[in-house]
């Protein structure tokens, strides 16, 4: 099991994102939460295991149809996941 926290930028608000990985997640079985920054990127903490967490990374890089991602910063650093996954209020 691993965690990681990433933060998405581009055009990835307004646009689905949040709801696509949270459908994402909870296919893979991934634990963790998603949420909107105030600076207009998306944050999320994937975890589970490596090749499902690696999955949803990939996946952020895409993001929905109508998201044009500009860059996915992946942090090695996790943190503590809920027992699902949610989407949280904007930080």
């Amino acid at each position: 099991m691993i965690a990681r926290r990433v933060v998405v930028t581009g055009r990835v608000q307004g646009v689905g994102f949040r709801y696509a990985a949270m459908e994402a997640a909870e296919v893979a079985g991934v634990r963790g939460w998603v949420r909107n920054r105030r600076d207009g990127s998306v944050e999320a903490l994937f975890s589970g295991a490596a090749n499902d967490v690696a999955e949803m990374l990939r996946r952020c890089g895409e993001g929905p149809r109508a998201a044009r991602v500009s860059s996915v910063e992946v942090l090695e650093e996790g943190g503590d996941a809920p027992a699902g996954f949610e989407l949280r209020p904007t930080a």
